[in-house]
């Protein structure tokens, strides 16, 4: 059986999007799934400190990886490297007839706030593509959580994802956008 260590600091989070496959074996994934459809494929996966999503289309890959600043990704083709702070969009036109937008946002809220969205989002949890909730850190705190939910059109991917940090009283929230 696995033994789940804490989420990292909510201030320790990047984010990075790639031009390539990034190994699985470089993150620790708590759950994952795969999306099949005529125009294009995904993966979709919740790791310790956030999510990976490769989407695949006509033998291209754009990589989505949410992750700590400790993780040991590499940098060959990486085309975006933010720190996870604040609110901030970004887009990207790969070559390979892929069209990226992603708005990401971290947010930090008042302790009563926190256990109120938190307690949202676990009902949430019922209807979404992917869930996972992390041990918690102490019996007086809510497990930490991650959900992604989909919107799956014939030529889009939308992909929101939520992963909450008890210990920081925050919520980082992505909205990931791939069309081809």
């Amino acid at each position: 059986m696995r033994v789940e260590a804490a989420r990292p600091d909510v201030a320790s989070l990047v984010f990075r999007l790639f031009c390539r496959t990034v190994h699985p074996e470089l993150l620790d994934v708590y759950a994952e799934t795969t999306l099949q459809h005529e125009a294009y494929a995904a993966d979709l996966r919740i790791c310790d400190a956030g999510h990976a999503i490769s989407f695949r289309h006509q033998g291209q890959t754009l990589c989505e990886v949410a992750t700590s600043l400790e993780s040991p990704l590499p940098h060959h083709r990486q085309v975006i490297a933010r720190r996870l702070r604040g609110h901030r969009n970004e887009s990207v036109e790969h070559d390979g007839g892929i069209l990226y937008h992603v708005s990401f946002q971290v947010e930090t809220l008042e302790p009563e706030v926190f256990l109120e969205y938190h307690e949202e989002l676990l009902l949430d949890a019922v209807r979404a593509r992917l869930v996972h909730r992390f041990a918690p850190t102490s019996r007086m705190s809510p497990a930490p959580l991650s959900l992604i939910q989909t919107e799956e059109r014939p030529r889009s991917l939308l992909v929101h994802a939520f992963h909450t940090f008890p210990d920081n009283c925050a919520v980082v929230k992505t909205q990931s956008l791939f069309e081809v």
